[in-house]
């Protein structure tokens, strides 16, 4: 096996030399970042301190606004509901010398976070920042401030050792990922792309080059009021959802049991169906005329999002056909706001073997080749721009949107040390 160096030209230093001298200000910025609260329509600061970050490293920086007016048509704009005009991406564009043969690459993460949730399960406040027994504690460190961290500091230490890319590299710090990828979308429709995109999405540094989709649904179920006392002259929304709930889970288990893939377990819920609110009635002794549940519909790699919408429609038609009160009051099915298609890159790509490659390098083992449950911004590169992709970060996604959610700092590290030496090889090396 080649030294970990092998793939640098001569430079003042190594990479992991480089790594080393600067964990302690990756940590700090990490920190800083995970301390800097970036909930929907309010990562304005923590922008600033990515865009301040990339002017330190001599990088070009762009600003682009989330404009929900150029994004409108777009058949993979989701309106989330937040600010549609008072959002911003920072891109910061490490300008390659164009001295040698070398591919352009995109390192993507997005800033924003979902809310802590009841702040009694947490241990610390979820901006802490706390660094204990070699974690990294706080919202957002895990989902994915770390991966961010990664990209920036893994071409902050390869200025440190003197190289050079050949091609360009754009580190992109991108909002609205967490609810529909408005971010990443403005990012695309301005022209910023590359020959191929890593996202770094908490995967525990395995190389995850396709995703399930998701879509966001509301199901609207009918009922009749009447007084609790006399129940039987009303009709319970509730009772008529848990009939409806019933076929979404039956729907579940028979698409998960249908599903194969190389890159998944047997067996395993690769497009899980969730309900994820639910709400019905105004007084406790007054039979619900209507509940509202929103939810979350899996999206099965290689399936369209139309055909993943028909099969849920289908099966909520027939559990209603199967009820006098539903077949004749049908609950109404809306989709809104996120809307993931299920994306793919082919595992034989070169961007998945030279990753693999300097994994290897980093850690002395072949990276682990899977797919993962979840949504991402991915499918906008692949399927909208014709971007290979491939997630691949620290932390564990089940941690992620989680009380007390946390990243292994060694992982992080880890990740900053192979980025820097994938591009070495895939943007070409010049110093």
């Amino acid at each position: 096996m080649p030294s970990k160096d092998s793939l640098l030209p001569s430079s003042p230093i190594s990479i992991d030399q480089a790594v080393q001298s600067a964990s302690a200000e990756l940590t700090a910025f990490l920190q800083t970042l995970v301390r800097t609260p970036s909930l929907p329509d309010h990562e304005g600061a923590a922008q600033k301190l990515v865009a301040d970050k990339f002017r330190a490293l001599g990088l070009e920086v762009e600003i682009v606004p989330t404009l929900f007016s150029e994004l409108r048509d777009h058949p993979a704009f989701g309106d989330d509901g937040f600010s549609p005009d008072g959002r911003v991406n920072v891109i910061g564009c490490w300008r390659g010398t164009g001295s040698a043969p070398g591919h352009s690459l995109i390192l993507n993460g997005h800033v924003d976070v979902v809310p802590p949730g009841d702040m009694a399960l947490w241990s610390d406040s979820p901006w802490s920042g706390l660094v204990r027994e070699g974690r990294l504690y706080g919202r957002g460190a895990c989902d994915m401030k770390a991966g961010l961290c990664a990209a920036i500091f893994a071409v902050d230490v390869l200025q440190r050792t003197g190289f050079k890319p050949a091609a360009d590299v754009l580190i992109e710090s991108v909002t609205g990922e967490e609810s529909g990828g408005v971010g990443t979308l403005a990012t695309l429709l301005k022209g910023y792309t590359a020959e191929a995109a890593i996202l770094l999405e908490p995967t525990c540094l395995d190389i995850c080059p396709v995703q399930s989709g998701a879509l966001t649904f509301r199901l609207t179920v009918p009922g009749r009021s009447a007084h609790a006392a006399m129940k039987p002259e009303g009709v319970s929304a509730v009772e008529k959802f848990a009939l409806l709930l019933q076929a979404i889970n039956a729907l579940e288990k028979e698409r998960c049991l249908a599903f194969q893939h190389p890159l998944y377990s047997p067996g395993q819920n690769i497009a899980p169906i969730s309900i994820g609110t639910v709400r019905a009635g105004e007084w406790h002794s007054t039979v619900p005329d209507e509940l509202i549940a929103e939810g979350r519909l899996g999206v099965l790699p290689g399936e369209t999002v139309d055909a993943a919408r028909r099969a849920l429609q289908t099966a909520l038609e027939r559990a209603s056909a199967e009820d006098h009160w539903l077949a004749s009051h049908p609950p109404r099915l809306e989709w809104f706001e996120g809307q993931f298609e299920s994306a793919e890159t082919v595992s034989s790509h070169p961007l998945i073997a030279s990753l693999g490659a300097a994994h290897r390098l980093v850690t002395g083992e072949a990276a682990l080749l899977r797919g993962v449950t979840y949504g991402s911004d991915m499918r906008l590169f692949v399927n909208h721009a014709g971007i290979p992709s491939t997630h691949y970060g620290p932390g564990d996604v089940r941690l992620a949107h989680s009380a007390n959610e946390s990243v292994p700092l060694a992982e992080v590290l880890t990740a900053t040390r192979v980025i820097a030496h994938m591009l070495t090889q895939w943007c070409a090396a010049g110093s």
